[in-house]
């Protein structure tokens, strides 16, 4: 048993990354910076001359088509955060500065498994402040449709997430991960996912521009068209579950809570995050910076031992 780390962290050095745009279809270099405690995440366009700067936050999000997209007031956008956004919140790092050359975080392997693999390589640096948990403690719901989401109690996070298409080989999917206890590999290195004969509408629609087999699962009919087929047997279901996972990053909390979702995306996920954080749910959750023993996390078995320094 171990007390979960409650210190702010960030990165020891710039991290730097590379890639395609899923939608845009453009090359995008990502450098990754430290930054101080209590300054969160945030996203600068390094190809704009002022008005640059993107907070992480669920209010800025101004679309969730295929991707979730954030804006400034000013109008400057960046897309694909999401899978970024999840290798941060895994790699445990509170704090940092995204610059960015163009609109579109790169897609790389249609996972969070290349950020990872790059940010494993890199010291944490443990700050002085305590981080910023929202707690919560009355369960909340939200139901569109044939879509629903909730949240209730829970000393760690935790989310169940069920999926149903009509698709055979996607079918009906069901997964329950802990991020805080279990190994994490089967989420982070699931791949974005699409039918075959959805492809030809998305790019009418302008998008999916760069999208290919090497960055995306496509499905056809009754076979998986990609190379060694599926990662593992619930990567659809574990991609949607990583999806959430960094969406959920612009609370700008680290949430301590059962997450139970149906049929859910980006979409939804906003959705909620927006009815959660409205002044009326006040009550049913608090901020706080303690934390409750949890054993001992599993979630980077298969990478080196991560280094934590601390400020002197």
């Amino acid at each position: 048993m171990f007390m979960a780390i409650n210190k702010q962290q960030t990165l020891s050095r710039k991290v730097s990354f590379q890639g395609i745009g899923l939608h845009s279809g453009k090359l995008s270099k990502i450098n990754i910076f430290p930054a101080k405690e209590d300054h969160g995440i945030t996203f600068k366009r390094v190809d704009l001359d002022k008005n640059n700067l993107i907070d992480a936050k669920f209010s800025n999000v101004v679309s969730t088509k295929l991707c979730t997209t954030l804006a400034n007031d000013q109008g400057a956008k960046v897309s694909t955060v999401e899978h970024l956004l999840a290798a941060l919140y895994i790699h445990g790092i509170d704090n940092a500065v995204i610059e960015i050359d163009n609109e579109e975080v790169p897609i790389m392997d249609g996972s969070a498994k290349n950020f990872l693999e790059e940010l494993r390589n890199t010291d944490i640096i443990a700050q002085s402040k305590k981080r910023n948990y929202l707690k919560v403690t009355k369960k909340i719901e939200l139901f569109d449709g044939n879509r629903k989401i909730s949240i209730e109690p829970c000393d760690t996070f935790e989310v169940k997430f069920q999926l149903n298409y009509k698709n055979q080989v996607i079918g009906n999917q069901e997964n329950l991960i802990n991020f805080d206890i279990d190994n994490l590999e089967e989420v982070y290195g699931s791949r974005t996912f699409c039918l075959f004969d959805d492809i030809e509408k998305t790019k009418k629609a302008g998008l999916a521009k760069g999208g290919s087999l090497d960055n995306a699962v496509v499905v056809k009919d009754t076979e998986v068209m990609n190379e060694g087929g599926l990662r593992n047997k619930k990567e659809f279901v574990n991609h949607k579950i990583l999806d959430l996972a960094g969406d959920f990053v612009l609370s700008g909390y680290r949430i301590l809570g059962r997450i139970n979702c149906h049929q859910g995306g980006h979409e939804l996920s906003n959705m909620f995050l927006k009815k959660l954080m409205h002044n009326s749910n006040k009550n049913c959750f608090e901020l706080t910076n303690q934390v409750k023993k949890v054993p001992a996390a599993k979630k980077f078995i298969n990478f080196h031992s991560e280094k934590v320094a601390a400020i002197a």
